[in-house]
């Protein structure tokens, strides 16, 4: 695979995987805006975006075709950990320049600089760490 269809297939993942994230959200919340119906909305948000692109980045980006819920379940965890790292940067950055600026345009500038940083280094603990039988694409 070129460096090129890597690219894109990674970022074409991502955005579907957000838009399954916000489309269970509003699923959720059709039903109210209840605290309790915002936190199960930003959950099962979440955990759709998180399989969803799990299953793609598996099969499309690293080509991983390991089988059995014992190898799936550990590699899972895994991407999950990673997700939790580069989530942590995402909100680091999206929250400094919050800060610094006070405004809603620099703070969406933060969080797309976070969002695009926080995607390159998850390729790569994922290709580190998580889907290490085969090897991904360099």
């Amino acid at each position: 695979m070129t460096r090129s269809t890597l690219i894109l297939r990674y970022a074409a993942f991502a955005a579907l995987a957000t838009i399954a994230n916000l489309g269970v959200q509003r699923l959720v919340l059709a039903f109210g805006n209840s605290a309790a119906l915002f936190t199960l909305a930003i959950i099962a948000g979440t955990g759709a975006g998180l399989v969803l692109k799990y299953i793609l980045d598996k099969r499309w980006i690293f080509h991983d075709t390991s089988t059995g819920a014992r190898e799936n379940g550990r590699k899972f965890l895994l991407y999950t950990v990673m997700g939790l790292v580069t989530t942590a940067l995402f909100w680091a950055t999206e929250t400094a320049f919050w800060l610094i600026w006070e405004t809603h345009a620099m703070r969406e500038v933060g969080a797309v600089l976070g969002l695009t940083v926080g995607y390159v280094v998850k390729y790569n603990l994922d290709r580190r760490f998580v889907f290490t039988d085969r090897g991904a694409p360099a």
